[in-house]
């Protein structure tokens, strides 16, 4: 037998609003109201938002052109140099991974884990302000100072200054240059720099020092890019300020930024300098910092080469990679002698560094010189970054990695020798092929001092306003407590403190290296290993 339910009587419009109105009185079913509520609202501003972006993808209005539309030599973008330039910024942003391993296994292990995470995110930050204020800054027009267009890469054109190359394209290559300046800066203050800290400097150095003053010597309309010329600044000299691939605006930008945040920051906890009676710290991982400096050397060959923005001109880039390559062997094997007559020892460090000044000091000139020029002028730039390391050990300061002798010395060296070692045969990159109507010429092939007077010029500018700018920069974020981290704190391990992990959680390389927050840890750790391993073995004789 089947029972049927009594129907429900329908409610009148005022007792709905009756039992409503008695709801609204009880706290739980206000809270059901309000959530059913704001999701509803949220729910339509959701279909509302969907609708919006639909119609602006696919029903925008398309209105009819009268006649050919006018094409611009600039909007003609030159697919193959297009490519090349893509290609060789992608070998640059692959240095990153260079730099990261090379800081890694120079520095201590309790504090590797802050160097791979400042190195991601200053990358990720650095990417960011090349887009909204950084590219403008430097490559857009405006005056002999600074660019004022472009932000946020809005109303930029097809391609970049009668390059060929898709604006985009230079773009990415560019901030891969910037991410390189940043990079090159921690190196110098690892170890006890607070991330936040990090963080700070790493927004004006992007956002501001590197552009305004890059603009100076790359900038479509810089001062020194148009020096020597008539209405422009030192007219008499008759010739500009040259850096091909950044010897001055990367590297020295770069390394001077570094020595600044050195100076600023003071030694680690416990470095003890040679002359009272201590020696550096020791790298904890040389087989990570030999290979990180190959990655560079292999990502240098987009660096240099790449600056070329053309692949027409096939003949300049075989000769700025021939001679980047030679550099750095001459850098390596000068500097790894040097270090034996100095030691009696054949120092991995000292080679390691020496091919790196080799590459840095041929970025600038690799256009213009010659290989024979560029095995010497590479060859000095290993000895002298052995003689910086020894100048910074005299001075107290501690550059871990050597990012001040290896980019700001070398960086100035490798930018005056152009004005040495220029051939007299070469001139300039073009979109179709070279341009050698103009060449260089330095005062060992017959050119006189007028090359070498103007880097001088560029290379002394940009070293002092970097240097003094980087300076205030440093002393506002120290002001502000935040550039170095408490003693007790770098004591503790810079690891565990900042990112809470230790890059080496299961064992200690070496007690020097531990950090103070792990010597309660490792007993446990140790125990448990050692109950492991009974545990096991008592399973094997069973």
């Amino acid at each position: 037998m089947s029972a049927k339910g009594r129907p429900r009587a329908r409610l009148t419009l005022m007792q709905k609003i009756s039992r409503l109105g008695t709801r609204l009185k009880n706290p739980e079913w206000r809270r059901y109201g309000g959530t059913l509520l704001g999701g509803k609202v949220l729910g339509v501003g959701i279909v509302l938002l969907f609708m919006v972006a639909v119609s602006g993808l696919f029903f925008t209005t398309v209105h009819a052109q009268s006649g050919t539309p006018e094409v611009k030599a600039s909007d003609i973008i030159n697919p193959v140099n297009t490519m090349w330039t893509l290609v060789a910024a992608f070998l640059v942003f692959g240095m990153q991974v260079g730099f990261t391993m090379l800081e890694a296994g120079f520095c201590r292990s309790r504090e590797t884990v802050n160097v791979l995470v400042e190195c991601v995110v200053d990358t990720c930050l650095c990417g960011i302000l090349f887009y909204a204020v950084g590219f403008a800054f430097m490559f857009s027009h405006g005056n002999g100072f600074i660019g004022y267009h472009w932000f946020f890469l809005q109303g930029a054109p097809a391609t970049y200054e009668g390059t060929g190359v898709a604006f985009l394209a230079v773009w990415i290559f560019q901030f891969a240059f910037a991410d390189t300046c940043s990079t090159i800066t921690s190196g110098a203050m690892i170890g006890r720099t607070g991330f936040v800290g990090d963080l700070l400097y790493s927004l004006g150095v992007t956002g501001l020092i590197y552009p305004i003053i890059g603009h100076w010597a790359w900038g479509p309309d810089g001062w020194l890019a148009t020096m020597g010329t008539s209405g422009n600044f030192f007219p008499s000299l008759g010739l500009g300020f040259h850096d091909f691939a950044g010897s001055t605006v990367v590297h020295t930008i770069g390394g001077f930024i570094a020595l600044a945040g050195s100076i600023v920051l003071g030694p680690r906890l416990g470095r003890k300098f040679k002359r009272d009676g201590g020696g550096p710290m020791l790298p904890h991982d040389l087989t990570i910092a030999v290979s990180g400096g190959l990655i560079l050397w292999f990502g240098w060959y987009g660096f240099n080469p790449g600056s070329t923005l053309s692949a027409m001109d096939m003949v300049g880039i075989g000769r700025v990679a021939a001679n980047t390559t030679l550099a750095a062997c001459a850098g390596g094997l000068t500097s790894i002698l040097y270090g034996f007559f100095k030691m009696k020892k054949w120092d991995a460090s000292y080679t390691t560094n020496g091919f790196l000044a080799g590459l840095v000091a041929i970025t600038c000139p690799c256009y213009w010189v010659s290989p024979t020029g560029s095995v010497l002028l590479g060859g000095i730039a290993g000895v002298l970054v052995i003689l910086g390391v020894d100048l910074l050990e005299y001075l107290r300061i501690d550059d871990p990695i050597g990012a001040v002798p290896v980019h700001g010395m070398c960086g100035i060296w490798g930018t005056l020798s152009l004005g040495l070692f220029a051939s007299g045969q070469f001139g300039a990159s073009g979109p179709l092929g070279p341009d050698n109507s103009a060449p260089l010429a330095g005062l060992f092939y017959g050119g006189g001092f007028k090359v070498l007077e103007a880097q001088f010029i560029g290379s002394a500018c940009v070293t002092l306003a970097t240097f003094s700018v980087a300076m205030v920069l440093m002393l506002a974020v120290n002001a502000l407590g935040l550039l170095r981290l408490p003693a007790e704190m770098e004591a503790y391990g810079m690891d565990l403190h900042e990112h809470g992990i230790s890059a080496y959680p299961e064992y200690v390389i070496s007690a020097i290296g531990a950090p103070g927050g792990m010597e309660q840890e490792l007993p446990l750790a140790q125990s448990a290993k050692a109950s492991s391993m009974v545990a096991s073995l008592d399973r094997a004789t069973r």
